[in-house]
């Protein structure tokens, strides 16, 4: 049975999976979301005895109808191969009382990967199947990890181009290297005097512009998106959550019908809202817990039912979650208000007009599944510090962020299901925040010397895609004003 793709403001949308990956957001301003959430067709016990590639295409086969098993299998098989450093591609590592599902081993050493690897080849696969003969621009703003590995996924794609904007003082010195030595022909990555949310929205104002979607169609353009409001890049990472799942189950971690619970570090609710998909596909999730950083609008929104993004944009010590504007919460809000586009689009146009909205108790009430809490800074580094000293395990920011909402929420609950604990990042990218929380001497050596140093204390080898960035030559210099990013597009398509 295929399944087809709506808005989450216009109910009267109706589209196929691959023109739902090639338009990426609706015409509306809406994301695209399937008619229904579809079930795993194979059990437990079956998914136990399964590779990650195998997996995948479980959990994709049932979204993307319109592609053929061929086309879908080739897809997986060129994204998840040789790029990533491990055959199980997202291994699960046992470490202070929780599951860590590692989704860094690939090619920019972030949980990006997961999804971006495979992005481009559903894209591509897409624009033959609806005659596309446009070239197709990606268009993307990141907070850190998305820009990158949206960069190594399609530099030199044929058919395509790639702009990323980000924040040139909202990243780490690591994330901003690894973009703008960026190879390829077909990029460009542009440095914004501002913070993600605005260069976010700038993005979404250029997608929904009619006068340049018209120059773009004269010059044999159009627009898609790279960022988790693509459904082509929000479905891979269901397949990740489905696999921990697989992985507990065979070894032995979980009985049959036992649920598990994931805390996910959590800025534009993309991977979250992933894991709530794969619940509703039938993996026994008993709790979501959604880990904020001292930005924790997310956290008050689970509190209160109010989201409100009018406050003060902390730039904190885990940048990609440093973000006030969660664009995919819209599509729980969507499902939680019955599918009601009507009322989902006017919660909407409230926060583009005020800066927050209010859900009804009654929408509230279909939370229950969540826990929202966060992290301040100091506790972030204390539970990096924690966790080395007593398990000899080293992690990033964000997945302290994560590690130390569940002991709040082991704290709040006394609840000891088996947890999974998504870690987000290599703690290579973000070393000089690693090292300083666990003791090492910073003030005097550069991002690179701590990442010798690094490897030093943890006797982990340092990631191939840090060795690579050591002495790459700068290649994109722009850097403009957030006003200034439709001219940059501009020009870089020569329009």
């Amino acid at each position: 049975m295929e399944l087809f793709y709506t808005s989450t403001r216009n109910n009267e949308a109706s589209v196929t999976a691959s023109q739902a990956i090639l338009k990426g957001l609706a015409d509306d301003g809406g994301l695209f979301v399937p008619w229904q959430i579809p079930k795993l067709a194979v059990s437990g016990e079956q998914l136990a005895g399964m590779s990650y590639q195998e997996v995948a295409y479980e959990v994709m086969r049932l979204f993307f109808t319109d592609f053929t098993e061929e086309e879908l299998k080739g897809c997986i098989e060129r994204a998840y191969d040789g790029k990533f450093d491990t055959e199980q591609i997202a291994p699960l590592v046992k470490a202070d009382g929780a599951y860590y599902l590692e989704l860094f081993h690939g090619a920019t050493i972030a949980f990006k990967d997961m999804a971006l690897s495979i992005l481009p080849h559903l894209m591509i696969t897409s624009a033959r199947k609806n005659q596309v003969e446009n070239e197709i621009v990606i268009l993307t703003a990141t907070s850190g990890d998305t820009g990158k590995a949206a960069l190594a996924g399609f530099a030199d794609v044929e058919g395509t181009r790639i702009i990323v904007f980000y924040p040139k003082d909202g990243v780490s010195p690591i994330q901003q290297k690894q973009m703008v030595t960026q190879q390829g022909d077909n990029t460009l990555v542009v440095g914004i005097h501002g913070n993600f949310d605005q260069a976010q929205t700038a993005v979404k104002g250029m997608f929904s512009d009619p006068e340049l979607s018209a120059e773009l169609l004269a010059g044999g353009y159009q627009f898609s998106s790279a960022n988790s409001i693509n459904i082509g890049r929000l479905v891979p990472q269901i397949a990740y959550y489905v696999y921990a799942y697989a992985q507990l189950k065979a070894q032995g971690a979980m009985g049959e019908g036992q649920p598990m619970n994931v805390v996910v570090p959590t800025g534009n609710f993309g991977n979250i809202l992933a894991a709530c998909y794969a619940k509703q596909m039938g993996i026994p999730i008993r709790k979501l817990i959604c880990a904020s950083n001292e930005n924790k609008v997310l956290y008050d929104f689970f509190r209160t039912g109010v989201y409100d993004r009018n406050r003060e944009f902390v730039l904190t010590s885990s940048p990609s979650m440093d973000i006030l504007i969660s664009s995919n919460l819209e599509r729980l809000i969507y499902q939680i208000a019955g599918r009601d586009d009507q009322a989902n689009g006017q919660l909407m146009q409230e926060l583009a007009d005020t800066g927050r909205y209010e859900i009804t108790p009654a929408m509230q009430k279909e939370l229950e599944e969540f826990y929202g809490n966060y992290a301040s800074e100091a506790e972030t580094g204390e539970t990096i510090r924690r966790i080395y000293e007593t398990e000899g395990y080293v992690m990033d920011t964000h997945t302290a962020v994560a590690a130390t909402v569940y002991q709040k929420y082991k704290k709040d609950t006394n609840d000891d299901t088996v947890t999974v604990i998504a870690s987000t990042a290599s703690p290579y990218k973000f070393t000089r925040s690693v090292m300083e929380a666990i003791g090492g001497e910073c003030r005097d050596k550069t991002d690179f010397e701590l990442v010798d140093e690094l490897e030093r204390l943890s006797g982990v080898k340092v990631p191939r895609a840090i060795e690579e960035i050591r002495t790459a030559p700068v290649r994109h210099k722009t850097v403009c004003q957030v006003e200034e990013m439709p001219g940059v597009v501009r020009e870089f398509l020569k329009l």
